[in-house]
């Protein structure tokens, strides 16, 4: 593995955290929680309730949710592992929101999206018009409850 290598995710629930933060300890990356200005509670997660906040913003394609924090020095980084649950098939707006606030021009970029019932479904190739500047895109898969060596080996794969 050549170069720096970022670990973003947004969690609402702490599932993708907590497989970003593993992905990022066996990389020797950085780790980057993608937070949003207002955090979603259950009741703006309920997908059964069309006037729930996520319902709304699923709904919106042109929905940007805000986010509080930045990524300082991304110039530094040469790979963005980037994780998120899946909604309504394809990544949380959020995500949408953080793919266009960078310049990611010359970066790998590596889509992982953890899931109770599909996998990464269009995601995978939905996020390449929010970005940016010419980038290599390596195909996103779907990661629940790894262990150790099942991360070594999608690394191995894609690093």
């Amino acid at each position: 593995m050549s170069g720096k290598v970022l670990v973003a995710v947004f969690s609402a629930s702490g599932v993708t955290k907590r497989e970003g933060q593993q992905i990022a300890e066996i990389s020797g990356g950085d780790f980057f929680e993608i937070v949003p200005e207002e955090i979603y509670t259950s009741k703006d997660l309920d997908w059964n309730d069309s006037k729930s906040r996520s319902s709304v913003e699923m709904n919106d394609p042109a929905a940007r949710p805000a986010i509080l924090n930045k990524v300082e020095n991304i110039e530094d980084y040469e790979t963005v592992i980037i994780g998120f649950p899946i909604w309504w098939g394809i990544a949380p707006r959020i995500i949408d929101t953080f793919l266009e606030s960078y310049d990611f021009s010359g970066k790998t970029i590596i889509p992982f999206c953890t899931s109770g019932g599909s996998g990464v479904g269009r995601s995978d190739t939905e996020l390449h018009k929010y970005v940016n500047g010419s980038v290599k895109w390596e195909k996103g898969v779907q990661i629940n409850r790894a262990n150790e060596s099942e991360i070594k080996k999608f690394l191995d794969k894609v690093l």
